[in-house]
């Protein structure tokens, strides 16, 4: 009967996989998502190799149930990355189509396709009352003149040259995140953060971003290159704004200076179309 179970666990496994091969297609905007199936399908593998130890050394029956509490382990410590695959719309409750389910990060739904009228300027924008729709954050570290960036692979921003970083996941404060982030994406973990610029974006295609970008002075680790970016070491006076955002001259230079400010951005594509500073307390 269990070998049975087990037989039908290996075809789970099989279909896991399979699927996250389709997930390959949609890189750019489910990336998440294509390895939480990877989570999945490693949970799955973990069941199986200590329910057939269990079965090789005959441990039974309290073996199935170590099996078992080890499993639930593995996935309850990476929950909040395999998670991920929402069936309804959480503002209107409708139920999302089903490659939006599966392949896309960030589904949408009918209550929220509507684009919003872009400001003309971001003084027509009330950034008191503004709400972006993610949060986010970047850590540059910044040690003996040289500076860690990533050319990215992934995602917003995928082909430029830029800080390592990404989304705020739900629990996490900024500087976790960051310190997650840079791990992730490079291998290093950072030290001494501190948060210097605050950065508000809002697109024509109705996307909007809330950012803050840390500075840290030390890192541990070695240096990788993973799925998400490919890092590596630049002198501060020799940065490819170039391959940057369009907004990333204006306010790295006196941020890697110390220098505290607020920026907010109004951004058509790759296009500023908008910018103010102010000075942060």
């Amino acid at each position: 009967m269990m070998q049975q179970f087990l037989s039908y666990t290996y075809y789970l496994l099989l279909g896991v996989l399979i699927f996250n091969l389709t997930q390959r297609k949609h890189q750019d905007h489910g990336e998440k998502k294509r390895l939480a199936s990877l989570f999945t399908a490693g949970g799955i593998l973990l069941f199986l190799t200590t329910m057939q130890t269990v079965i090789h050394f005959q441990l039974i029956p309290w073996g199935y149930a170590a099996a078992t509490a080890v499993t639930a382990l593995y996935y309850w410590l990476l929950r909040k990355k395999i998670a991920l695959f929402r069936l309804n719309c959480p503002e209107c409750g409708s139920r999302y189509s089903w490659n939006s389910i599966f392949y896309y990060d960030n589904p949408t739904c009918a209550c929220t396709t509507e684009v919003p009228e872009v400001p003309a300027s971001v003084d027509d924008v009330d950034w008191d009352t503004w709400k972006a729709k993610e949060e986010a954050v970047l850590c540059f570290i910044v040690k003996e003149g040289q500076v860690l960036l990533i050319n990215k692979k992934t995602g917003l921003g995928a082909g430029k040259v830029s800080a390592p970083g990404g989304r705020v996941e739900p629990g996490e404060t900024p500087e976790e995140a960051a310190i997650r982030e840079t791990i992730e994406e490079t291998g290093l973990t950072p030290s001494n953060l501190e948060e210097r610029t605050e950065l508000c974006f809002i697109f024509a295609d109705g996307y909007s971003l809330h950012g803050r970008a840390f500075f840290a002075t030390d890192c541990s680790g070695e240096m990788v290159e993973t799925d998400e970016a490919d890092p590596f070491w630049c002198s501060v006076e020799e940065i490819p704004f170039d391959k940057m955002w369009a907004d990333d001259p204006l306010w790295i230079p006196g941020a890697l200076e110390g220098e505290k400010k607020k920026g907010v951005f109004i951004f058509d594509g790759d296009t500023m179309l908008s910018h103010r500073f102010e000075k942060k307390s």
